[in-house]
C-alpha cells in the first residue's frame, strides 16, 4: 500500500478559509471539522474564500455542494477507487486564495521582466518574470524558522505583497500563520507513527515521503496561481537533516527548482553563534548544503535584537579576527575551526548573508533585497547549469539509441533473416 492510515488525497473543497473553519483537537493535532455527509450542510460563512477541487469522492460531498459546483461550471470529479473506511480514512489538504497582485511598486526587486536600458527582455526572462519567488527555510531547531515565517507573512500582507505559504513540518502542534497547504491536514503524523511503530524522527520523514507522493498537486496549485504571486514560503521541519537529507527532500526541493525560481534561506540563531566552535558548526552545515543543491544561498542570521551579527559578518571576512576569537577557547575543536575558516574562504566570499529580527521586524527590507540578488543568480546561473545537464543527458540518450540501432542492424546483417538459437554461454548453436 502506498497511502497509511492518515494520508488522503490532496484537495481544495469549496469551503470556508483554513483559518475560519472549526478546529478540534484529534490525538494532539488540530483537524478541520468535515462537513457531515447527511445533506445537512453547516451555514456558509460571510466571506469565504474561493477553493478549487483536485481530486473528491461527489457521493460523499453534501447536495448543496453538489448544486454549488454544477451552478459554477466545475464538472463532475473522477470518482477515486472504493477502500475500506477503517485503514484508508479520508484526509484533504486545503489551499486558501492568495490575496490579490497589486500594483508593481509592491514587487519585489527583480521580479519584473523589463530589462535594463529599454531593450526588450528575452523569452527565458520573460518568462521568469511571471513566476513567484520561492524561498525554502532552513535551519537548526529553534533558530526561529517558524518565527521568520509569521514576519514574512505579517509584511507581505502589510506590503500588500501577494505570497502564498506551505507548511511541511508535520509533527508541529500549532502555527503561529495561516499555511494556504498544510501537510497536517494530508498525512496524520501519529497516526504514521503508530503504524509504522516509528520514533518522532522517523514519523517525520516518513510523513514527508508520504507527502512527497501527492507533491505534483501542490505545484499544480502553485502553477496555476504564479501570475498573481510574488513569493512563496515554505516552512521546513525543526530537524535540519529530516528535510535537508531525506529522499523525499530532495524530491521537493528539485521539483521546485525545476518549475520556479527558487532560494534557500538558511537561518542561524545568532545569540548561540558568539562562540567560535558553534560558528563554524553552523558555516560548515551552510556550506554543505548549498553544494549539495547549489541553488542560490541567503544567510539570515536571526534574533538581531538579542545580539548583533555584525561579529559574525567580521569573522567571515577577518580571519585574524576569527582567530583571535579562537585563542580563548584551548580544545581540539578550536584547531580544526580555524583549519576550516580557511578552507571555507570562497564560501563566505560567493555567500549573502543579512542580519533580521523575526520578533521586531528589524531587517526585513534587506532580507528581501538579497532575495531579489539570489532570484537574478538564479537565471544567470542555476538555470544555465541546469540546461546543460539536460542536453548533455539528450545527447547521452541519443548516443545509446544511435549504438543500439547498429548493434541490431549488425545482428541482422549476421543472421540474414535467420532464426538464430544461443546457448547457455551465449554462442550461437548449430
Amino acid at each position: 500500500r502506498l497511502a497509511p492510515k492518515g494520508l488522503g488525497s490532496v484537495s481544495c473543497p469549496q469551503e470556508a478559509p483554513h483559518h475560519s473553519r472549526p478546529m478540534q483537537k484529534t490525538g494532539g493535532t488540530c483537524e478541520a471539522k468535515s462537513i457531515p455527509s447527511n445533506g445537512n450542510a453547516p451555514p456558509k460563512p460571510v466571506q469565504a474564500a474561493p477553493r478549487e477541487a483536485a481530486t473528491r469522492d461527489p457521493s460523499k460531498a453534501p447536495p448543496q455542494r453538489e448544486a454549488a459546483e454544477a451552478a459554477a461550471g466545475s464538472g463532475p470529479a473522477t470518482t477515486p477507487k472504493k477502500t475500506d473506511a477503517s485503514t484508508q480514512p479520508s484526509v484533504t489538504v486545503t489551499e486558501e486564495e492568495a490575496p490579490p497582485r497589486k500594483a508593481p511598486a509592491a514587487q519585489a526587486k527583480g521580479a519584473g521582466t523589463k530589462a535594463p536600458g529599454g531593450a526588450k527582455p528575452d523569452a527565458k526572462a520573460a518568462a521568469l518574470g511571471k513566476k513567484p519567488t520561492v524561498c525554502i527555510v532552513i535551519g537548526m531547531a529553534g533558530s526561529g524558522k517558524t518565527t521568520l515565517m509569521q514576519r514574512l507573512n505579517a509584511s507581505t500582507h502589510q506590503k500588500k505583497i501577494p505570497s502564498y505559504i506551505i507548511n511541511l513540518d508535520p509533527a508541529v502542534g500549532r502555527v503561529p500563520y495561516s499555511p494556504n497547504i498544510d501537510i497536517r491536514e494530508t498525512v496524520k503524523y501519529k497516526e504514521v507513527m503508530k503504524q509504522y511503530n516509528l520514533g518522532p524522527n522517523g514519523g517525520i520523514m516518513t510523513s514527508l515521503n508520504l507527502f512527497a507522493t501527492r507533491f505534483g498537486q501542490v505545484l499544480g496549485f502553485l502553477e496555476k496561481r504564479a501570475e498573481k504571486l510574488d513569493y512563496v514560503f515554505i516552512d521546513t521541519p525543526g530537524q535540519i537533516e529530516v528535510f535537508t537529507w531525506s529522499a523525499s527532500g530532495q524530491i521537493i526541493t528539485d521539483t521546485l527548482a525545476s518549475a520556479f525560481p527558487t532560494v534557500l534561506v538558511y537561518v542561524v540563531d545568532t545569540p548561540r553563534t558568539v562562540n567560535p566552535v558553534t560558528f563554524m558548526s553552523n558555516m560548515t552545515y551552510a556550506c554543505s548544503i548549498m553544494y549539495k543543491t547549489q541553488l542560490p544561498f541567503v544567510m539570515v542570521f536571526n534574533k538581531t535584537d538579542v545580539a548583533s551579527h555584525k561579529f559574525a559578518q567580521e569573522w567571515m571576512t577577518d580571519f585574524d579576527a576569527f582567530e583571535q576569537a579562537l585563542q580563548k577557547d584551548k580544545s581540539y575543536m578550536s584547531s580544526y575551526s580555524r583549519s576550516m575558516s580557511l578552507v571555507l574562504e570562497e564560501f563566505y566570499r560567493n555567500i549573502r548573508t543579512v542580519g533580521v529580527s523575526a520578533a521586531t521586524g528589524m531587517g526585513m527590507e534587506d532580507f528581501y533585497k538579497a532575495v531579489a540578488e539570489a532570484r537574478q543568480e538564479y537565471k544567470d546561473v542555476y538555470l544555465p547549469m541546469v540546461e546543460k545537464k539536460r542536453k548533455a543527458a539528450a545527447e547521452k540518450k541519443a548516443e545509446e539509441d544511435r549504438k543500439a540501432v547498429e548493434k541490431i542492424k549488425k545482428d541482422m546483417e549476421i543472421t540474414k533473416g535467420r532464426k538464430v538459437k544461443f546457448n547457455k554461454t551465449g554462442q550461437e548453436s548449430s
